[in-house]
């Protein structure tokens, strides 16, 4: 294969740059004026207008009820699990094709994650994969029917929670009786899985759903966006993201009760008091920082400009790999995706590393994909489906240069 034409293929749809980044941000609109106002107010940390502004244009722009900005995604996951009720001891529900701070998450709530395959097109959780392990592996039961040696702290947590408390029964695994407590679907690469679809199969087995969008600002299913699906979702706004606040991200949901909470526990449960220091429960210093919401503010005035050009540049890449006869990942039916990164598919590892070495070594960079989380120390010993598809997606997946040049 002529690794050596998709490298001027790339340099072709990125001219005058000697090196090719994977993603980079870009700042072309308002925020060194909005930053610098933050400096000139001296309110950069997090109290500030532009942390309830940011807040409420992503709930515009996403069309969620309420949005909690977070210093990153990795703690908007950890924030949005402690609130769906996930509790130590208890099985998250998650793929094995993610990054890291999916199952790091779950890891900080004192869970473990089970890992179902991913589906060939979408790249995420798959339906049916998901389906045959909830019907083969877990029980139903009665939240009153639970014997005097339970020792988890759900019940505590979720009378915290009234929508969740209302539920009379328990997903639990069967071998082990630990609580299957969340399912976290994750939209890979900015590509919408089907969500929908993921929901009500969790509906039916009483699993709260909190959808890792950290990778897909700008993603549509079925014309409704990426992260407003499931009980809960989050965003992430690292510098590598489609539009970044530095570090920053944002927990999305429709229900006041989680948001009011998830504003106070992630400004350390501070009782709100003119002077005095008080604190109702046990919080986290997780709250965005004023100068970090105000460079959002900024990109998120770009980001359908930004969209725009990476789908083009997507549709470049898709017909260029289609005269190939390299698979090109597209965004699934019934989906806009935001192309966040793009991604094919060599016909074996051998190709995938030559081409990895060809192209980084030429000033191009590429990578892999992620290590499977249940190939890692801390995961190997999770329970899991089948791992087929996953397993052949991440020996032969590269990401190619997918930033904005505008």
């Amino acid at each position: 294969m002529d690794f050596q034409s998709i490298i001027n293929f790339i340099r072709f749809l990125y001219p005058d740059k000697e090196f090719i980044s994977l993603h980079e941000p870009i700042f072309t609109g308002n925020e060194r004026k909005y930053v610098m106002d933050c400096l000139d107010t001296t309110f950069v940390s997090s109290v500030g207008k532009y942390v309830d502004h940011f807040e409420e244009r992503v709930c515009n722009y996403t069309g969620t009820g309420d949005a909690i900005a977070t210093v990153n995604g990795t703690a908007a996951l950890h924030m949005a699990l402690m609130l769906a009720g996930v509790s130590r001891n208890d099985l998250v529900i998650t793929q094995p094709l993610t990054f890291i701070a999916t199952c790091n998450a779950i890891s900080y709530c004192g869970a473990e994650p089970v890992f179902i395959d991913i589906d060939r097109v979408t790249l995420g959780l798959s339906v049916d994969a998901l389906n045959a392990w909830l019907e083969a592996n877990v029980e139903i039961v009665e939240k009153d029917g639970l014997d005097s040696g339970f020792t988890y702290q759900q019940k505590a947590q979720l009378t915290q929670l009234p929508k969740l408390a209302q539920s009379e029964f328990i997903c639990l695994h069967k071998d082990t009786k630990r609580r299957i407590s969340a399912c976290i679907p994750m939209h890979t690469f900015g590509h919408p899985c089907e969500i929908d679809k993921i929901v009500e199969i969790c509906k039916k087995y009483h699993i709260p759903v909190v959808e890792d969008a950290a990778e897909s600002i700008g993603s549509l299913y079925k014309n409704k966006h990426t992260g407003t699906f499931g009980l809960m979702g989050i965003l992430s706004f690292n510098g590598n993201k489609t539009i970044t606040t530095g570090g920053g991200g944002m927990i999305l949901t429709d229900d006041e009760y989680i948001a009011r909470l998830a504003k106070h526990l992630t400004t350390q449960a501070k009782i709100q008091h003119p002077w005095k220091f008080e604190h109702d429960q046990i919080g986290y210093n997780y709250r965005l920082p004023n100068i970090n919401a105000a460079l959002g503010c900024a990109q998120l005035e770009k980001i359908e400009e930004f969209v725009k050009f990476k789908r083009d540049i997507a549709d470049k890449y898709r017909q260029y790999f289609s005269e190939m006869g390299i698979r090109f990942v597209t965004e699934p039916q019934f989906a806009r995706s935001n192309y966040w990164l793009n991604a094919i598919l060599f016909d074996s590892e051998v190709e995938r590393d030559e081409f990895l070495k060809l192209s980084n070594d030429n000033g191009v960079m590429s990578r892999p994909g992620w290590t499977l989380m249940h190939k890692l120390p801390m995961f190997n010993n999770a329970y899991n489906s089948d791992l087929s598809i996953a397993e052949s997606v991440e020996s032969r997946l590269v990401n190619l240069p997918s930033g904005v040049v505008l």
